[in-house]
């Protein structure tokens, strides 16, 4: 809870920064407050007093997530601090990311339907103008448009069904739905607001058939902002979906595991299927990320004891790999004016540095050993396995393969290709440090997973 009040109170100092003139100590101010909120979520661990007035729970789940969150955030701000040079207006960007993760942070520690609606809006409300902050790109400004109408649709969705589960259970909190529905008592309409929520929470981790969003806008938002929405936002959603649909409507799995079932089949095979043909990186990137969340599902179809587990590793194994991709490639846009796939050519000679970090990063998305991502998708399998989705793990598996074909398009490009040109990507040393450690911390979590793991 500490934490949630921290990042809150740097969303406020943010705002005041241009009134009170200390723009540039906000930077480092932001810095160090994600340091001092990652130390004191810690002290959160084993917490007995973590339910605050019924709203929000701090229990290890929640500190976990929390955690990770705080962790990305830190090492996205890095990735990012061109992005808030570049804007005149830079103290508000600030405060719309801030107060963006403090939506985060509030979804991954519900315990109220009426908190998990507010935690999506205060994560969503400043993403869609953070897509659109490139305001004299109209691929920018399509993208917060279409970010904002699919998004009010999908919220919509969700409010809809969680007036019908209030009207069937008589309550906004977690445990006592999961009481009325172990009483078994309930009306039809509770099974038709779990349907619908479904539907809504679907939309927020771009799982097919309601991920016809995500390409458009992750391709037009400016690349950090992509970058953002790619882990930070996601490990949000499919934190806050697998706390609602473990325990408040858990007992009535019967509703919903065969259209998730259906679900994660249809979001693995387009996901992966759609990115084999794409020629842009960013937009490949977008299709890889609707697969992976298929992946994620599942181990929220599972809803075993290796389920939480398995889905906090894989968001962190994800997102690490993610923040060195889009790092990468908004580098070379930014160098080639450019995010094609051909822009990748002859990396290899003339930047090392950035191909090898860049192929350590695919591996990982692709799940090659010894990676993090090969521990990933192990853990989500077995999960799955366990549970008894044998057919669904056959998917996951041809799935994962035609993956590798993709993401190894990039690294071929860039050692066994010739560049139109022989001129050096320049990186920004503060960029090389970052990518440095994202590489070496990708493959300490591919050699040592338990210290994840074994969190929950």
């Amino acid at each position: 809870m500490k934490a949630l009040i921290l990042l809150s109170s740097l969303g406020v100092i943010a705002l005041l920064a241009e009134i009170f003139s200390v723009k540039k100590l906000l930077y480092p101010i932001v810095l160090l407050g994600l340091i001092t909120a990652f130390v004191l979520n810690v002290f959160d661990w084993d917490a007995t007093n973590n339910i605050y007035y019924k709203m929000m729970q701090f229990d290890n789940y929640a500190v976990a997530f929390t955690g990770l969150i705080i962790v990305v955030a830190f090492l996205w701000f890095l990735m990012a601090e061109g992005f808030f040079k570049e804007e005149s207006n830079q103290t508000d960007h600030f405060a719309l990311v801030l107060f963006s993760l403090v939506g985060a942070v509030m979804m991954v520690s519900y315990n109220n339907m009426a908190m998990l609606f507010l935690g999506i809006e205060i994560l969503s409300i400043p993403m869609y103008i953070l897509a659109g902050s490139n305001k004299t790109d109209i691929s920018s400004n399509e993208s917060a448009f279409k970010y904002l109408i699919m998004g009010a649709f999908a919220t919509g969705f969700l409010l809809f069904g969680i007036a019908l589960i209030y009207g069937a259970t008589g309550s906004f909190d977690l445990s006592e739905i999961a009481n009325a529905v172990s009483s078994g008592t309930l009306s039809s309409i509770f099974y038709v607001g779990v349907l619908l929520m479904l539907i809504g929470m679907a939309f927020k981790v771009s799982a097919a058939p309601f991920h016809f969003w995500a390409p458009d806008v992750y391709q037009g938002a400016p690349t950090v902002v992509t970058a953002f929405m790619a882990t930070i936002v996601k490990t949000a959603a499919f934190a806050a979906f697998l706390r609602l649909f473990s325990t408040a409507f858990m007992g009535a799995h019967d509703t919903w595991t065969n259209i998730v079932w259906v679900m994660a089949a249809l979001t693995l095979l387009v996901g992966n299927i759609t990115a084999v043909f794409q020629t842009s990186t960013k937009r490949m990137l977008a299709y890889s990320s609707v697969a992976h969340a298929g992946y994620m599902l599942l181990a929220l179809l599972a809803g075993n004891s290796y389920s939480n587990s398995a889905i906090l590793f894989y968001a962190a194994a994800y997102s690490i790999g993610s923040i060195a991709t889009f790092c990468i490639v908004n580098i070379i846009a930014s160098a080639k004016n450019g995010d094609g796939i051909d822009s990748f050519n002859g990396l290899g000679k003339t930047n090392p540095m950035l191909a090898i970090v860049m192929t350590i990063a695919l591996l990982s998305l692709a799940g090659i050993p010894p990676t993090a991502g090969f521990f990933a998708k192990y853990y989500i399998l077995t999960s799955a396995f366990v549970a008894g989705n044998v057919g669904l793990v056959l998917i996951a598996i041809i799935a994962s393969l035609i993956g590798v074909y993709y993401y190894f398009r990039i690294i071929i490009a860039m050692y066994f290709k010739e560049s139109a040109t022989s001129e050096v990507v320049e990186v920004e040393s503060n960029h090389k440090l970052l990518l440095v450690f994202v590489a070496i911390l990708i493959v300490v979590m591919g050699l040592f997973p338990d210290c994840v793991i074994k969190l929950l």
